[in-house]
């Protein structure tokens, strides 16, 4: 009886391990106040992220800005704590609505800005692409 008490113990405390599939890097475009902005956010398993942000406008150097913080999911509910903005420190939270999510593309609300966002996963090492590319 032991036996099958560790076991139920032991698969309760890895299940409660097993990874979010939020976890990963997702790009998408398009913020509330530029349609046309990049972003790639990158959710690590022990509930840290990363967001890189670039703007392009035609003709000037891209205006790139970072974020980090820690994420986490309920239901369907994404919160993300905000601890820096460009290395500041600049804490504030966003909470999203998460509408469809699959191993390859998300879709969630932000509610605070009612925007939709529709990021895709792409690769750990996937880089920001270039202005020229996007503009």
């Amino acid at each position: 009886m032991r036996w099958l008490a560790a076991f139920l113990l032991l698969s309760a405390v890895q299940a409660q391990a097993a990874p979010s599939t939020m976890v990963g890097t997702w790009f998408g475009q398009g913020q509330p106040d530029d349609k046309s902005a990049m972003y790639i956010d990158r959710m690590r398993a022990d509930g840290t992220w990363r967001g890189e942000y670039r703007v392009c406008i035609k003709g000037k150097p891209p205006k790139d800005d970072i974020q980090e913080g820690r994420w986490k999911l309920a239901g369907d509910i994404l919160t993300l704590g905000v601890e820096t903005v460009g290395g500041q420190f600049w804490p504030r939270t966003d909470t999203y609505k998460i509408l469809e999510h699959s191993p390859k593309a998300q879709k969630y609300l932000s509610l605070g800005y009612k925007f939709t966002y529709t990021p895709q996963r792409v690769a750990d090492d996937f880089k920001m692409p270039s202005c020229d590319l996007t503009s």
